[in-house]
């Protein structure tokens, strides 16, 4: 059977982080869980680790200290994961944004012949519920830019539900990743495809937090818009 890992970075998600380990281990398959935690002042981690003691084979914690970026504590949890010997490696948020249960659709597509699955809220129209409008044409029309940019056929370019196979994170070199926020999505895929991996999209509902505080910030918007021209110029310069 193939190991599977699915990694969930955290910051103050107390509401959240018992029900969102709960769901997953109880969808068929056996996924594992990684929670990276960057010192949640609201005892986030004092939680995981009372968790451990029902799954002490499967709940994984890696405890650091402040809010050091989304992509790092990703680029921390592929590490691990490739050290550990896992197949497949899934992001995912820990506030129900993303369904669980979609893990299970995300694995098949690379079964199927996927190198990377990303759980898509724009390849059927837009599939997001519970946003403010300025919020999704925001998004929409980012991942439209990105496209345009990069001339990559992905309809959500910056989304976080993704799986990948362990061959992806093997052949790319985590430590010439740059963007370290929201634009760190952006620049694993478009990594990906350059290496001329198979990726796929899968629909997806998209559900606003219920509970918690949004960790959403402007500053990673403009990262994500120079981060994305910067690429677009490495490649062509590469080419020369």
């Amino acid at each position: 059977m193939d190991k599977k890992l699915v990694i969930i970075p955290t910051y103050n998600e107390r509401e959240n982080i018992e029900d969102i380990v709960k769901a997953v281990f109880n969808l068929e398959g056996q996924f594992h869980i990684l929670v990276i935690d960057d010192g949640s002042p609201d005892g986030t981690a004092s939680l995981v680790k009372g968790m451990q003691e029902q799954f002490p084979e499967t709940l994984h914690l890696l405890e650091r200290s402040g809010k050091l970026g989304l992509g790092t504590a990703y680029l921390t949890g592929f590490a691990w994961a490739l050290e550990h010997g896992y197949d497949y490696v899934f992001e995912m948020d820990a506030d129900f944004s993303h369904n669980p249960a979609d893990l299970l659709r995300l694995y098949k597509a690379c079964q199927e012949g996927a190198d990377l699955s990303v759980g898509s809220r724009y390849c059927n129209g837009v599939s997001v519920v519970d946003w403010p409008i300025s919020r999704i044409l925001i998004s929409y029309f980012a991942s439209g830019y990105v496209r345009t940019v990069l001339r990559m056929k992905i309809y959500d370019t910056t989304a976080g539900f993704v799986c990948y196979s362990r061959k992806v994170l093997e052949t790319i070199d985590l430590n010439a990743i740059r963007m370290k926020g929201y634009g760190f999505q952006i620049e694993m895929k478009y990594t990906a495809w350059k290496l001329g991996f198979k990726l796929k999209e899968v629909p997806i509902v998209f559900t606003n937090r219920q509970k918690g505080t949004s960790k959403m910030s402007g500053g990673i918007f403009g990262e994500a818009f120079w981060g994305v021209m910067g690429l677009r110029f490495r490649s062509i310069r590469g080419r020369k």
